[in-house]
């Protein structure tokens, strides 16, 4: 079992940037889901999750109306679309199921910063 997340990196506030997270070692299409992020000296939090098929989703509060999940199915792969990007937003970005079932991944740094 694998989670790989990357598409990570420096953004000014307001800016948008795109995580993608392959999954491999599971059947992917049976599992819900979800990013989380954990930002220095803070506990591991929550960000969104995507149901099997795709078309339901749900969100932390302090990122709805900015951030997208999204998967396919076909490719194995969950994304996450961050728009309007601010400071607060700054994090190292995970990927697991709804109940982070998995070994984690290494993560994928974010960082927003004028």
């Amino acid at each position: 079992v694998q989670l790989v997340e990357s598409g990570g990196g420096l953004v000014q506030p307001g800016g948008s940037l795109r995580l993608s997270c392959a999954a491999s070692g599971f059947t992917f299409r049976n599992v819900a889901m979800s990013w989380y992020r954990q930002a220095p000296g803070k506990e591991r939090e929550w960000v969104a999750t995507v149901l099997i098929g795709g078309g339901v989703t749900n969100y932390a509060g302090s990122v709805k109306g900015r951030f997208i999940i999204y998967r396919d199915n076909g490719k194995n792969t969950v994304y996450l679309q961050m728009n309007s990007l601010k400071p607060e937003d700054t994090a190292v970005y995970y990927c697991n199921t709804l109940r982070s079932s998995l070994p984690w991944g290494q993560g994928t740094q974010v960082t927003v910063s004028s």
